[in-house]
């Protein structure tokens, strides 16, 4: 039986995985530690909040006396952070925060890990870290350079160097993934799939970044979370992982085809200014963790719309 530490575990992401492992795994244990900011919500955690192996504490990764606590408590063997101010927008108006939860943050939590010698240290990054690219070229690869464009890529590739530093100083066991654009259930409706939707279910003009060519690469969070799951439980300590479905999309194109499996029009896509440093295009050599663990998405995009667009129906207020 291992304890696993589930940072982040109210967030999209994290409640999507805090859901999977759950089930999966019933004799681990999963503390989900999570400060509940606008960002972080229960509702997807109560179909587990009663199991057995599931434990919820409010804390923030930036408590390093809240986290000793829990850490001394539950006797972590293992933590997984998902907590992160993440939304590219808010990092540009006011990038404070984003120092604070994605920089300092993660080092508290690479702090209590060293003095409590876990067994392994996993980050969830993103592929923004290595900025972007123009059409035609290739795809970033685990060895490629950090180049971020925005506050919150910046903030992220910070942590993600901070940790491969205690992996070398202290010999802290850590691990680092970068995925591609998440979307799937319980996602806050500011993220740019579920705004299509709810806008376009209530008949809202659906706002779009200069002319909507800025290509980007999706996955199905569900796909996410089993790489995540492999990674952490058969990857050697000291890797970084890539992980995407190698789907491209332009983002006026996917808004399309979102628009069309709800029978709505196009005239509701309207062109605003474009974002400050707005990367072009989002894509990642994910070869490495498909040869190491034959892990492949199993949710193509049209599929995984699908399901979401389902979802949000049944959940829109």
């Amino acid at each position: 039986m291992s304890t696993f530490l589930i940072t982040g575990g109210a967030g999209f992401i994290g409640t999507n995985f805090c859901r999977y492992v759950v089930e999966k795994y019933p004799n681990d244990l999963f503390i989900c530690y999570d400060a509940l900011t606008y960002a972080g919500s229960l509702k997807g955690l109560v179909d587990i909040e009663q199991k057995p192996n599931f434990i919820f504490v409010r804390g923030n990764i930036c408590d390093k006396k809240k986290l000793n606590k829990v850490f001394q408590k539950y006797k972590i063997d293992i933590v997984i952070n998902f907590a992160a101010e993440t939304h590219v927008d808010r990092s540009i108006q006011s990038s404070e925060i984003f120092l604070e939860t994605n920089v300092k943050g993660t080092h508290t939590l690479l702090e209590i890990s060293r003095i409590y010698k876990i067994k392994r240290f996993h980050q969830i990054s993103t592929d923004e870290v290595y900025g972007d690219l123009r059409t035609g070229e290739t795809p970033f690869t685990e060895n490629s350079i950090l180049r971020p464009s925005n506050p919150y890529a910046a903030t992220k590739a910070s942590a993600d160097m901070l940790i491969m530093s205690y992996a070398r100083t202290y010999n802290l066991p850590c691990s680092i993934s970068r995925c591609s654009n998440n979307y799937g259930p319980y996602q806050n409706s500011e993220k740019f799939i579920p705004m299509i939707i709810c806008n376009a279910s209530n008949n809202k003009a659906i706002p779009i970044y200069g002319d909507g060519l800025n290509i980007r690469n999706w996955i199905y969070v569900l796909d996410h979370c089993t790489a995540i799951d492999l990674i952490v439980r058969q990857g050697m300590p000291g890797n970084i992982y890539n992980i995407s479905s190698d789907e491209e999309i332009a983002n006026y194109d996917l808004s399309k085809l979102i628009l069309k499996q709800l029978e709505k029009d196009d005239s509701l896509l309207i062109s605003v200014c474009d974002r400050l440093g707005h990367d072009y295009r989002y894509a990642i050599d994910s070869s490495k963790i498909k040869q190491e663990f034959n892990w492949n998405p199993q949710y193509s995009l049209a599929i995984g719309l699908q399901k979401t667009i389902e979802w949000y129906k049944r959940n829109l207020k």
